[in-house]
């Protein structure tokens, strides 16, 4: 099924009593009547935008849907421990490469020895 059929399969099971597995801040999944805004993808931890190019490309290849998650806000993505995606929240993620990067050398430079 191609990420366009998903969309519309999505939109035809759009009733009253639906509900979707979202991912919580502690990584959990649960349900909520609300979709999310933002997808995952749970082995390399990252989240994105719904629309993002290399998200649906992949799901388009038939990979990807099976680790892929939803989370209602940015917050509960970053709470969970995932990280901006590089193609469609670019800003975002030059902001958390930059405090990776400082965080990894003040970690480098208090192992150096005296």
């Amino acid at each position: 099924m191609t990420a366009r059929q998903c969309e519309q399969q999505e939109l035809a099971d759009d009733s009253p009593d639906r509900t979707y597995t979202l991912t919580g801040p502690d990584g959990k999944p649960y349900q909520s009547a609300t979709p999310g805004t933002l997808g995952g993808y749970k082995p390399r931890k990252i989240y994105g935008r719904l629309d993002c190019s290399s998200a649906l490309r992949y799901l388009a290849k038939g990979q990807y849907a099976r680790h892929r998650v939803f989370f209602a806000d940015e917050e509960t993505a970053i709470a969970a421990g995932y990280r901006p995606c590089a193609r469609c929240m670019p800003e975002r993620y030059r902001v958390w490469k930059e405090q990776q990067d400082r965080v990894g050398h003040l970690g480098a430079e208090s192992q150096q020895p005296e």
